[in-house]
């Protein structure tokens, strides 16, 4: 008795799926090893694809292509396609200090005054969203933001001489504000500044995470050199904002970073531009709005509704981009101004979680992406790990 309809078989199946290629790595996720189930029974195929981050932000598009190219074989009848993630973490010998942490990223900028402290809260909460773990330590001993912007204070708890994070928004996090009277001033030299961020990797339970975020101080000074001399980093993002002497200023800092041979993955061009809306009654869709600002005169058009809207570039514009060509980095988040940042920080709860649909909470979560992207092809990178 002859069957007319070819039976599948799980060969079939990985030979559709090496059709798929990830575009960050550049290889299909069958010889990554992404595909961790496939199973096939009478047409039915079901298969597990394990990416390298919950935050992989074209996860939907790879789903969609995998359920294509199973469906395209002869003979399937139905095909389900499930997406999961695991942080593998860096290669190399196992860290001694923090070894539950499978990335340690710096988040740095050439100068104050730049959103950083806003920029590192809102990546972790983002990234903790879209389902991975998370802490921020912060090493901004000179003016820690973190625990306002988190809205979290008092001292943390301790078991067995190890400090436990204070935890908010699924987010652990550690700060020398924990532990400092309120309008006291941090007068320390550096090899303090060394000590404290060793006993902050060291002797706080940070279990087991994907990623831990460190708000550095602004500038190129002890902070930085001692957390790379401590623990091998997974690479520093850098904020800057796009007038001039900041992006002059976080030049400085990728020197830095190069000297100490910690890869930048990235920049994020914060305050990068306003945006003002507003309609006019009564009017219709064509309408004439003539706005002056700091840069000159604004023609613009009106919507349906009467509305209109443009983006000013108070601070400039371009200077990520400038230095993202000039080094050989991408620029990995744009992030405009908005009010609701400030009162989201201030009271402790990050724009992302507190207006998620905003263009700012859109813009981090696309950052967010973008940074677990580079984290992911710095993973998979087949460089050799120098000690």
């Amino acid at each position: 008795m002859s069957n007319h309809v070819s039976e599948v078989t799980q060969d079939h199946v990985l030979d559709a799926l090496r059709h798929v290629i990830d575009p960050d790595l550049g290889r299909d996720i069958v010889s990554l090893g992404f595909v961790t189930q496939n199973a096939v029974c009478d047409g039915i195929v079901k298969v597990t694809v394990n990416l390298t981050t919950p935050a992989c932000p074209i996860k939907d598009k790879l789903k969609a292509e995998c359920v294509e190219r199973i469906q395209a074989i002869p003979g399937v009848k139905e095909a389900n396609v499930e997406m999961t993630a695991v942080v593998k973490g860096a290669s190399g010998p196992p860290r001694k200090i923090a070894p539950g942490v499978k990335h340690v990223v710096a988040v740095s900028s050439g100068k104050g005054g730049v959103g950083k402290s806003t920029v590192t809260v809102n990546l972790a909460t983002a990234l903790v969203r879209a389902g991975a773990r998370v802490g921020i330590l912060d090493c901004d001993v000179y003016g820690p933001d973190i625990p306002m912007m988190m809205g979290l204070s008092g001292e943390p708890d301790s078991a067995n001489q190890r400090l436990i994070p204070k935890e908010r928004h699924g987010v652990l996090t550690m700060s020398i504000g924990y532990l400092l009277e309120d309008d006291k001033p941090v007068m320390w030299r550096g090899p303090m500044v060394h000590k404290l961020i060793e006993q902050f990797l060291g002797d706080v339970e940070w279990g087991e995470l994907d990623y831990l975020l460190v708000d550095m101080p602004p500038g190129t000074g002890d902070a930085q050199l001692s957390l790379a001399q401590l623990v091998p980093l997974s690479g520093a993002v850098l904020v800057t904002t796009p007038q001039a002497v900041s992006t002059f200023d976080v030049g400085k800092a990728i020197s830095m970073f190069q000297q100490v041979n910690v890869e930048v993955l990235g920049i994020v061009e914060n305050m990068s531009g306003y945006t003002i809306r507003g309609t006019v009654e009564g009017a219709g869709a064509g309408q004439t709005v003539n706005l002056q600002t700091s840069q000159g005169d604004v023609s613009l058009k009106t919507d349906a509704n009467g509305g209109f809207e443009t983006v000013v570039h108070i601070f400039g514009s371009g200077g990520a981009e400038r230095l993202a060509k000039k080094y050989d980095f991408p620029v990995i988040g744009t992030v405009p101004l908005d009010p609701n940042v400030r009162v989201g920080g201030d009271a402790g709860d990050p724009v992302v979680l507190s207006h998620p649909d905003s263009v700012m909470a859109k813009a981090f979560t696309e950052a967010a992406g973008h940074f677990a992207q580079r984290v992911a092809i710095r993973e998979h990178s087949s460089l050799p790990i120098l000690q």
